[in-house]
């Protein structure tokens, strides 16, 4: 077994395929397919950035923002930086073509340690608990239509999120066209619940239903010292148009697929979200909106009738998804960083048959499954959410300074310097806001990600690991090799 590739294959020769991936064989290593169409990217970054917030809670921008004209300007705002971001990526994945994201990016420009540092924050804290919230809007929404009008039990939606997790992990260790079928299947169903929405609050708005947009740019509410946390909610709204760049080894065509699959995303996404807060206000004022606890099944008694008992259910699929898009993707960073020698060897392994990275899927399972039972969830993402905007701020420093240090490297994509700085220096005022607003949590956040500097010198950095250490790795490898 070799770090750098994967499990050996028992026979040489030809192309092997399996569930319909096809494999490169480079002497005789199995490797990822490409089997990332333009449509499965197009549906890998619509499904991980639509989730349930844009149905239940959509009311952070209005809140902060003040009225219903300026709300509305900033969720367009919120899109075309979201989109400079996406872009600044997309060059970064066409001229790097390699998988793992943020974590491949800031090791190319700023170093293994940097790198080891996000990633360790991301193991340990983010993505654990990010997924873990995910998973418990999907067990509380899947079970609402059966438990309707009365509460749900504590007990019940813990074991609905635990059998859908369980079921989002078997399906991307089985097999990647299947895992790419059914979150096309999920997208689809996402914009259909979203075009539910729109087409009746357009028949509205066409009828005249306009009142609530009277006075919609009347800035007597309006606050300037609101106006950045309008544009943290926006910007958290738009979050995850990274994640293909997450599996770019494995998308067909890069230089063309990446792009064209980014800037598709985010003008069907930006669409749907400034339309559907539109259909919204056909029905409810603003006050009616932030009073609501999901907006969307309001929407959906007021227009539709006894159909808004589907409304959980297209929630639940939402967040289904989100899952489902970030289990793939986020599978491959741990793939790569252990390809990279920053996690242990077993990680970078793919299943001989099943031609998936089955112990990186795995790797989050137990450890999200035990924040659903025994963690602060919620806190903990309240510590880590200023660390993605960091990072991801990092991540576009590194790009302007790579086009200064390395200016010959290859560049299919290339944005305007522009992109790039706007964005930068949004992602570090929002940093800067969760300084100023929340210096506790922040800092807590912060210090738990500075951990990842003594551990990188304890377990990556020292040639000596702890004997210990090797000998669980050794013995890891051996019962994946046999599995």
């Amino acid at each position: 077994i070799k770090r750098r590739s994967v499990v050996e294959t028992a026979a040489n020769g030809h192309k092997a395929s399996s569930n319909g991936t096809e494999l490169k064989r480079e002497d005789g290593k199995v490797e990822l397919g490409k089997k990332v169409t333009l449509l499965r990217g197009i549906s890998i970054i619509i499904g991980t950035i639509i989730g349930a917030g844009i149905f239940i809670s959509p009311k952070g921008i209005l809140k902060h923002s003040g009225s219903v004209g300026v709300s509305l300007l900033v969720w367009i705002a919120c899109g075309v930086l979201s989109l400079f971001g996406a872009l600044s990526y997309a060059e970064l994945g066409t001229c790097m073509k390699k998988s793992g994201g943020h974590y491949t990016y800031i090791m190319e420009a700023f170093g293994p340690q940097m790198a080891f540092i996000r990633l360790w924050a991301d193991l340990i804290a983010i993505r654990p608990a990010g997924m873990a919230v995910i998973s418990l809007a999907f067990g509380q929404y899947i079970l609402e239509p059966l438990f309707m009008p009365c509460g749900i039990p504590p007990l019940a939606v813990k074991l609905a999120t635990a059998i859908g997790l369980t079921s989002v992990m078997y399906l991307n260790s089985m097999s990647v066209t299947w895992t790419a079928r059914i979150q096309i299947f999920l997208t689809v169903s996402k914009l259909l619940a979203i075009a539910i929405i729109i087409v009746p609050g357009m028949y509205q708005l066409f009828k005249g239903e306009t009142r609530h947009f009277e006075n919609a740019f009347d800035l007597s509410n309006v606050q300037l010292s609101g106006m950045p946390l309008a544009f943290y909610s926006g910007m958290y709204a738009y979050a995850g148009w990274f994640y293909l760049n997450f599996v770019t080894e494995e998308v067909d065509n890069p230089a063309r697929t990446v792009p064209l699959a980014i800037c598709i995303s985010m003008a069907i996404v930006t669409s749907c979200y400034v339309l559907t807060n539109v259909a919204y206000y056909t029905v409810m004022s603003a006050e009616e909106l932030l009073a609501s606890s999901a907006v969307a099944v309001t929407f959906a008694e007021r227009l539709l009738g006894n159909f808004s008992i589907a409304v959980p259910v297209f929630v639940a699929l939402s967040c289904y998804g989100t899952m489902n898009g970030c289990v793939f993707a986020l599978s491959r960073m741990f793939y790569v960083a252990s390809r990279e020698g920053q996690l242990p060897e077993v990680l970078s392994m793919i299943h001989v048959r099943r031609h998936t990275p089955l112990a990186a899927v795995l790797i989050m399972y137990p450890m999200t499954m035990l924040q659903l039972l025994v963690g602060d969830i919620y806190s903990l993402l309240n510590f880590m959410s200023f660390l993605r905007w960091l990072f991801i701020g990092v991540v576009v420093l590194g790009l302007i300074y790579l086009r200064y240090t390395k200016p010959d490297l290859p560049r299919p994509f290339k944005v305007p310097l522009f992109f790039p700085v706007v964005f930068c220096i949004t992602c570090f005022f929002m940093v800067f806001l969760s300084l100023y607003s929340d210096p506790v949590n922040t800092g807590i956040g912060f210090a738990i990600s500075l951990t990842g500097i003594p551990a990188y010198y304890i377990f990556i950095y020292f040639n000596h690991r702890p004997k210990w250490l090797q000998r669980t790795l050794v013995i890891c490898s051996v019962v994946v090799k046999f599995t």
